[in-house]
């Protein structure tokens, strides 16, 4: 079974706004309820797992009903339940395997999505999880656009790389359940706090993992600029329905 674990603890203090940024209305839906509804109408995602803040568990509760009315798959039997945010977004991705524990098995696949991507797609998903299903893990990423260079003091130039060699990572990203789950574990207490990506637990733990191509519409909104762009593609496509 593949479960998608959805990250959805993050405050969105660089929006400089009272209301997280997933959880923000666009378009009559908030940002977290179209991550959502492509998670839980993809054939191949059996289970969902999303970790979110007991403040905000109702709200997106809420929105999972209004979703589950409209769908044609069985999304209340693929809902698994909130886990709570840690200090860091892997602490948070720990809770969220922790919750998992009780009923994903060793073999079994997680994927991990931002609920501040909202444009995920279903063909990204397939993708990701049919390259997982063949290694021990995959990362969709992007090439590198513009020439990279490195500063040692974040003053001076000190050096350029090679932008054929370095990628972008994106999500979702797909793990096997059991290594990764244990990947992350040797991490605590400390170590799991200083991980940046959640990739770097598999690679720190030998794991075979791919890449497989990213996709430029999938882009996190950390910014209102990229709050606005999200709003201006999704007005541009025509708005979904009102309480969809």
């Amino acid at each position: 079974m593949n479960t998608a674990l959805i990250l959805s603890g993050g405050t969105g203090t660089r929006l400089g706004l009272d209301t997280p940024k997933q959880y923000i209305g666009v378009c009559g839906m908030p940002v977290i309820a179209y991550c959502m509804k492509t998670l839980f109408a993809h054939r191949e995602i059996g289970a969902v797992q999303i970790v979110a803040d007991p403040a905000w568990q109702g709200f997106v509760l809420e929105w999972l009903e209004r979703i589950a009315r409209t769908s044609q798959e069985d999304v209340m039997r693929k809902w698994k339940g909130f886990a709570v945010p840690g200090d860091s977004r892997q602490r948070s991705v720990w809770n969220g395997l922790e919750a998992m524990k009780g009923y994903a098995a060793e073999g079994d696949f997680v994927l991990i999505h931002d609920a501040a991507r909202p444009l995920l797609g279903a063909e990204q998903i397939s993708a990701c999880l049919a390259a997982a299903g063949e290694h021990e893990g995959a990362l969709p990423v992007l090439p590198m656009k513009d020439t990279v260079y490195a500063s040692r003091d974040g003053e001076r130039v000190s050096g350029l790389l090679n932008r054929s060699e370095i990628y972008a990572g994106q999500a979702p990203e797909a793990f096997q359940f059991g290594k990764y789950y244990e990947a992350n574990r040797r991490l605590l207490p400390d170590r799991i706090g200083e991980i940046n990506g959640s990739t770097e637990p598999a690679i720190l733990a030998g794991m075979d993992i791919v890449m497989t191509e990213g996709d430029e519409k999938n882009f996190k909104i950390t910014t209102r600029a990229d709050l606005e762009r999200f709003g201006r593609i999704i007005r541009e496509g025509g708005c979904p329905r009102e309480g969809m």
